[in-house]
């Protein structure tokens, strides 16, 4: 079986690791038949063009640049970030085979049978984030009058935010993406409620708690995600439960998937668990990829976006001071 772990350790940068992997990958699932590596190969392909072929940025950047200036205009009292990454080539890994491994669990689970070689491939061409942007707001304190809540307060301004960022991109050449899910949150305008991922409303492990937004930029012809939350939300994300624990829960629920599917029962299943797992184990300070390096897997000097992804974008508003306001 090709893993990715078998390209880390030769010195070669982050694209020629992707030309190598896929190239192979590619030539392995046509000889053998298999469709889902078919996919596998083809979506880290579509990360190599990204990475090749990047001039489109800055027009993209420009254009997410605009809602910011907006921003900073209707919401000077607020505080928020704009983060924009292009997607780490092991995290892109570890969610391909992830998406595998949960899917086809989740439907044994409940069938008793495996689903069609079609619906897995479905699983990897539903990656919308190799590039994602990422909005962070926060009301200080200072602006608060007496008895306002300001979890609340951000709450109100996150949806607001949220029901203005579709029709502002769409006039902007990016066509937002069904979200495939129902239910979704009264507080998102009805027009806008079928493209978003409410995990406010219900949150996921750990209260990990966020909106999502897909788009596809019509400029590039490559897909987008947006994720707005309150800062709160973010340090729940990068450095309370949502990041730190998840990784040893992950592993656990792993070792049950595998438990309930033994090795042989299906080659997609078998072929993503291991490969996900041998990413779980890698010991990055042995890695040897070109502007990478490790002390140990918590300190890394990550210049090519390996681990923790390519920083593309980093605007940032700091709210005005109380007195300006009155």
């Amino acid at each position: 079986m090709i893993s990715l772990n078998d390209y880390l350790y030769n010195g070669d940068t982050v694209v020629k690791i992707l030309h190598c992997y896929s190239h192979d990958l590619k030539e392995s699932a046509i000889s053998s038949g298999n469709g889902v590596d078919l996919a596998h190969s083809n979506c880290l392909i579509q990360m190599m063009e990204l990475l090749e072929h990047n001039e489109f940025l800055t027009l993209q950047s420009q254009t997410i640049r605009e809602f910011y200036k907006y921003m900073t205009e209707k919401y000077p009292f607020l505080a928020f970030t704009f983060k924009g990454r292009i997607k780490s080539l092991i995290r892109l890994e570890e969610k391909i085979n992830g998406n595998i491994v949960e899917y086809i669990y989740e439907y044994y689970s409940r069938t008793g049978n495996f689903p069609p070689e079609n619906e897995i491939k479905e699983q990897i061409r539903r990656i919308k984030d190799l590039i994602a942007y990422r909005i962070v707001i926060s009301l200080p304190k200072c602006h608060l009058g007496p008895g306002e809540s300001r979890e609340e307060l951000e709450l109100k301004y996150l949806y607001e935010i949220a029901n203005a960022l579709p029709g502002f991109l769409e006039e902007r050449g990016f066509a937002p993406e069904l979200s495939g899910l129902d239910g979704q949150s009264e507080k998102i305008d009805e027009q806008y409620r079928p493209y978003y991922r409410d995990y406010i409303l219900t949150p996921k492990s750990f209260d990990y708690r966020s909106l999502h937004i897909a788009f596809y930029d019509n400029t590039s012809r490559s897909n987008i995600e947006m994720q707005i939350r309150t800062k709160e939300m973010d340090d729940n994300a990068e450095i309370g439960p949502a990041n730190h624990l998840g990784y040893e829960k992950r592993q656990e629920k792993d070792r049950a998937c595998r438990e309930v599917i033994p090795y042989g029962e299906n080659a997609f299943f078998d072929n993503a668990f291991e490969r996900g797992m041998m990413l779980q184990k890698l010991d990055l300070t042995n890695v040897d990829v070109n502007m990478f390096g490790a002390s140990d897997n918590a300190l890394i000097n990550d210049g090519c976006g390996l681990y923790r992804g390519r920083l593309i974008l980093p605007y940032e508003h700091l709210s005005r001071f109380q007195n300006d306001l009155v």
